[in-house]
């Protein structure tokens, strides 16, 4: 991991983007937890837990979006993260304490997909700035 500083539009762009996805996903979680869950067929604490994480990790995403420069180390952890959640929705559909309903395997795998792509943004944003900084 580099301790240099990154900047770009496309990561700053990608940043932003996941933040306002991990926020409305997050509220929309945390507030209809109770009526999601069963539709879904996933624990409504489990819900409400990850939409309670998610949204510091928002606010987190628009504090960093909204930098010229940033060292690249934060960017990697969200990068991290990110990778985790998708390993994570993965092990929820296949090993999770509930099974989830048709609608849930939709729900978790459109999270997943949408949060890999992010995470290859952010990454490809990282890979640029980083590689402009040494221009």
């Amino acid at each position: 991991m580099s301790v240099k500083n990154v900047s770009g539009s496309l990561l700053r762009r990608a940043l932003l983007l996941d933040g306002v996805a991990s926020g409305a996903m997050g509220l929309l979680m945390a507030v209809a937890a109770g009526p999601l869950g069963p539709l879904l067929g996933l624990e409504p604490g489990l819900l409400r837990a990850a939409g309670l994480g998610l949204i510091p990790f928002a606010l987190l995403l628009g504090y960093l979006a909204a930098r010229e420069t940033l060292p690249s180390w934060p960017v990697w952890f969200v990068v991290a993260v990110n990778a985790l959640w998708v390993v994570d929705s993965v092990l929820l559909m296949t090993h999770g304490p509930t099974a989830p309903t048709g609608l849930g395997v939709a729900f978790v795998t459109a999270q997943a997909l949408a949060v890999a792509v992010f995470a290859a943004l952010e990454y490809a944003g990282l890979r640029r700035g980083t590689q402009a900084a040494l221009a």
